[in-house]
């Protein structure tokens, strides 16, 4: 049984459809690129998954429970952290109460505060630097660092992180990646959406490409890596974001 499942949700802003019957599922513990360029559907398909939107059509199971249309706040209880596009800080609190903010809907589970504040002032020795300090004053890299850490804080079984890298220098992304690695070898589930194509794929187990809001190419993200050509196909010839330097071998099509 896999630890998210997503079947053919469609989902719509208004009279305009953005997604169209997508199908995904993530295992326990496995790592997902998702795919494509501007306005494919990646961040609605957060969205739904997080319960930001709700489906129209479709179901969404997290361990064979559906959370289709659960508002966030029930659906980050259930084990689901969203680092959201954009960032989405309270910019005038500090970086500690931004913290204790995404404990908090742990906070029925037993977990206790200072234990999960440490294991991420461990992971992020920058953000204890900082924790007194308001975190829209903060750099871009060390707020992007927030994100994660704030999503990190409600013990996720999933994790799903969008735009990890967006207008971040290459050592930043690097050590994200690097924690988002270590935050997975300890048994956390991770969807991330992102724009370094060649990176995204390194670091994950799977990878599903979308277009116009359907899911039309996805496989093993070792395979998906060793063919650049069919890959930049489907992304616009590499013209949707940056390092569209490798792509995917025999992937499987789906329609």
């Amino acid at each position: 049984m896999a630890l998210l499942e997503v079947s053919g949700i469609d989902v719509a802003y208004g009279p305009v459809v953005a997604l169209r019957g997508v199908s995904l599922h993530v295992e326990a513990g496995e790592r997902i690129a998702l795919l494509g360029t501007n306005g494919a559907g990646k961040t609605t398909t957060l969205r739904a998954i997080s319960g930001l939107m709700a489906p129209q059509a479709g179901e969404i199971l997290l361990d064979d429970e559906s959370i289709g249309g659960l508002p966030a706040y029930k659906v980050v209880g259930k084990g689901v952290a969203h680092g959201p596009e954009g960032r989405e800080l309270f910019s005038g609190l500090t970086v500690e109460e931004n913290l204790r903010y995404g404990w908090w809907p742990a906070r029925k589970g037993g977990t206790r505060f200072k234990d999960e504040l440490a294991w991420v002032y461990e992971l992020f020795p920058r953000l204890e630097e900082r924790r007194r300090q308001a975190a829209g004053t903060m750099s871009g890299g060390e707020q992007q660092m927030l994100v994660v850490a704030r999503a990190l804080m409600s013990s996720p079984r999933l994790l799903m992180v969008d735009e990890l890298s967006m207008g971040l220098a290459p050592k930043i992304v690097a050590l994200l990646f690097e924690i988002i690695e270590l935050v997975n070898s300890r048994g956390t589930a991770v969807i991330i959406v992102e724009q370094f194509v060649d990176m995204a794929l390194q670091h994950t187990d799977r990878a599903y490409v979308l277009a116009k809001g359907q899911v039309i190419l996805e496989g093993p993200s070792a395979e998906l890596r060793d063919s650049p050509e069919l890959l930049e196909s489907y992304l616009g010839g590499g013209g949707g974001g940056h390092g569209h330097g490798h792509g995917v071998v025999e992937p499987t099509l789906t329609r």
